[in-house]
């Protein structure tokens, strides 16, 4: 069973579900979110395109529809792809939004979390500038943290978890480089707000 509509909060630091600290990047791949959504999960992924290459324009490109798709070998394998997330994290940290918060991103895909399929429904998805499995920076955990907190702000969010975790065996993202003890301890948060194979984690990194 759904929760009732949520509406978001009146925040500062938004304007119609776009974040003032991000670089717009506006996507067209998004739509409405249902009338009895509810936004309260926090979806992670890890990008590269080309896979392990960082720092270009491909992955604003992609998400904007503007990909040239013959310009690298790869890029063949996702021809016609239309996707989007909310936000982007690059390796230094920067944050870049694609769709309003208020709308519905087309990150997630087929999935199921929390008893309710259809994630794009009732989430923000967050795109790390990172290769499958690899590590992330400092900077991008620290932006992480920054970008949780503002979700939550306006938000009801009590719920993180990965691509990995709402849509297992079909994606890996962001992967076992990815930190959750580190982003747990950094938010604070209550640890049923995670994947309980990460909350295992981290009792056993912390036992003595």
């Amino acid at each position: 069973m759904r929760p009732e509509t949520c509406p978001p909060l009146p925040d500062p630091q938004w304007e119609d579900g776009w974040l003032s600290s991000a670089r717009r990047c506006p996507s067209p791949n998004h739509g409405e979110r249902p009338a009895f959504a509810c936004i309260d999960l926090i979806v992670l992924h890890s990008i590269s395109l080309p896979p392990g290459v960082y720092g270009g324009r491909e992955i604003e490109q992609l998400f904007t529809n503007q990909l040239d798709w013959d310009s690298h070998p790869y890029f063949g394998q996702i021809r016609g792809l239309q996707v989007s997330s909310h936000f982007l994290i690059r390796r230094d940290g920067e944050l870049v939004q694609f769709v309003s918060g208020d709308a519905r991103a087309w990150h997630a895909g087929e999935s199921c979390w929390r008893g309710r399929t259809q994630c794009n429904d009732d989430s923000v998805g967050i795109e790390l500038e990172g290769l499958e499995g690899d590590v992330f920076e400092v900077a991008q955990y620290d932006s992480l943290v920054h970008l949780c907190q503002a979700i939550r702000r306006r938000y009801p969010v009590c719920h993180v978890a990965g691509h990995e975790h709402i849509a297992p065996g079909r994606k890996h993202d962001p992967g076992p480089g990815f930190d959750w003890l580190q982003l747990q301890r950094a938010l604070g948060w209550d640890t049923a707000c995670f994947p309980p194979a990460t909350v295992r984690e981290h009792w056993a990194q912390s036992a003595p």
